[in-house]
């Protein structure tokens, strides 16, 4: 079986009003609780207006009892801007909230203007904070007051002011045990986190901006990483994120692709621009590591990553997909801007109810095959 997932960044166009589209982003995770989507995942921005949520507990936890089913995740959590004791807290306490429907994911953090803003540039110290900050989290679920935990870039003390007798000093454990499953998102073939995450049983998720050449080696990696741990990888727990729009109609799905006023063109744009701003980071969008920089647009980008057509040619394209990657477990849909609202929510139901049903018969007719 495969599941079905939804990861929004969310990434609106800045000129339509926030409380709108904050509107409709809850709509749609309600919407796919609805369909019967397994998870939804949101993103974490700080200085940026297209990506408004800065803090997706806050927005998961409006919308708890709405989706009653669907398991929340952060998409991600960008380590080095938490302290690891807040942060410790805050996703014990929405823990309780969502009675466990929680799963938390990490990263060392994106965008640039975060970076600035919390004057967190170097990328390698961003790498050991967000290592350094995730563990401090696990020692405070794992241990009871008084802390005394110290690292390089945060110290966690209670020892001197606890009153145990009053709880006071102590700090909120999850309600899953031993904590919620961590997950990161992977981009590059041989990526740090990829490795990282098959080291210490993570969830990879495939990010839907990573050229599909790329998502091999996600998984190569992520195996490697899970072998030199003595362990043997799971693909159950890979989530592969793609951005995919089904019509009835192929062509309306086609004309709206190819609409470089859309907001799916918005979105790759948006990508585009912010990784000419990083060496190296336009590479990741390459369908093919020979094409040179100057190949590499919003066209280009919506041509080699998107997903489109009716529900037999996305079937098709998805068959295709998982043929080529092997059995990751879950397909994760990339949520996009609502500019036309009726071809997004109607596009998530034809994928619920008429793709995904038989895409996983595909999947299990495969493994009974190769029994």
């Amino acid at each position: 079986m495969v599941h079905l997932g939804m990861f929004m960044m969310p990434l609106h166009d800045p000129n339509r009003d926030y409380m709108t589209v904050l509107e409709e982003d809850r709509e749609a995770v309600i919407l796919a609780d609805k369909l019967g989507f397994s998870e939804c995942w949101v993103g974490e921005h700080y200085s940026t207006i297209p990506e408004g949520i800065t803090s997706p507990l806050i927005f998961l936890a409006s919308v708890i009892d709405a989706a009653r089913n669907i398991t929340f995740g952060t998409g991600v959590f960008n380590l080095p801007h938490h302290h690891p004791a807040r942060l410790a807290g805050d996703v014990a306490m929405f823990d309780h909230l969502c009675g466990g429907r929680f799963m938390m994911g990490i990263g060392p953090g994106g965008l640039s203007t975060d970076f600035e803003l919390f004057e967190r540039s170097d990328p390698m110290t961003r790498g050991k904070m967000m290592i350094e900050c995730v563990d401090t989290v696990l020692k405070i679920w794992e241990l009871d007051a008084p802390y005394d935990i110290e690292g390089e870039y945060w110290n966690v003390r209670i020892k001197d002011s606890i009153r145990l007798d009053h709880g006071v000093g102590g700090m909120l454990k999850p309600l899953q045990k031993p904590h919620p499953p961590i997950a990161t998102s992977v981009m590059g073939p041989a990526s740090f986190l990829a490795k990282l995450a098959g080291q210490r049983g993570w969830i990879p998720i495939s990010a839907n901006f990573a050229a599909e050449g790329h998502l091999l080696g996600h998984w190569k990696t992520y195996s490697a990483g899970a072998a030199e741990s003595g362990y043997e990888a799971d693909p159950s727990i890979w989530r592969v994120a793609r951005s995919i729009l089904v019509s009835d109609d192929e062509a309306r799905a086609c004309d709206y692709v190819a609409n470089p006023e859309s907001g799916l063109h918005f979105y790759f744009d948006y990508l585009f621009q912010n990784a000419r701003r990083r060496p190296g980071a336009i590479n990741n969008f390459k369908t093919d590591p020979s094409h040179g920089d100057d190949m590499v647009n919003a066209r280009y980008m919506v041509d080699g990553m998107v997903i489109a057509g009716t529900p037999d040619t996305v079937l098709d394209q998805l068959v295709a997909l998982r043929d080529r990657l092997g059995p990751f477990g879950t397909l994760v849909m990339c949520a996009h801007d609502w500019d036309d609202k009726a071809l997004w929510t109607r596009s998530m139901q034809l994928l619920a109810e008429e793709v995904m049903p038989r895409l996983s018969q595909h999947a299990v007719a495969q493994v009974a095959a190769a029994q």
